[in-house]
Parts: C-alpha cells; structure tokens; sequence
C-alpha cells in the first residue's frame, strides 16, 4: 500500500474496511461475475422484434440494389447513369453493414 493512501487512511479511520480495494484484492465476498448477464423476463418479445427489423432491413437493402439498377437501366437509355454510382456505393455500404452487423455488435459484447 503506498505511503499516501496510509496517510489517508491514518487521517480518516473511517475508510479503513476500504484498505482490501487498495490493495487489489477481493472484496469481502468477492467480485461478482457478471460477464454473461442474464436477459431480463420478456426478453424474448425483444428478440422477436430485433429479428423482425433484421429481416426488413435486409429486404430494403434488396429492394434499393433493384431501385438503384432500374433507375441505371432507365438513365442508360437516355444516356446518363454516372450519377447513379454514388447511390449504388451507398446501398452497397449499407449492405455490408447489415450483413456485418451481428459480428460487430458480438465483438463490442
């Protein structure tokens, strides 16, 4: 224990039962473990509906790839689909983080 937390404990007898923080040990009934969690009751509505906007979010990246190539097709014909390409770039970015979305939500956990 460093030298200026005994003095602080000298000065403050009242945070003596603190000393087991200091240190580094356990507490008196030790540290829970709370690293797995438990899903609180209902939990299970929640899970419905998270799958639920996955499933939608994932058919509106579909349907934005086939609104982006249509508008392409149609925009070929007059002679301009350039334009288009910043907008397929961000259906693709959003697809990509749809798809990827569990991995990075299960590496943040």
């Amino acid at each position: 224990m460093s030298s200026l937390l005994a003095a602080a404990l000298d000065a403050a007898p009242h945070l003596a039962p603190l000393t087991h923080l200091a240190a580094g040990s356990p507490g008196p009934s030790g540290v829970p473990d709370v690293g797995a969690g438990e899903a609180p009751p209902g939990a299970d509505g929640l899970l419905t509906v998270l799958r639920w906007v996955a499933w939608s979010v994932t058919a509106l990246c579909v349907a934005g790839l086939f609104a982006t190539a249509a508008r392409m097709a149609v925009d070929h014909s007059r002679g301009g689909a350039r334009e288009h390409v910043r907008g397929l770039g961000f259906v693709l970015g959003a697809c990509v983080l749809v798809g990827s979305a569990s991995g990075i939500v299960s590496a943040l956990v």
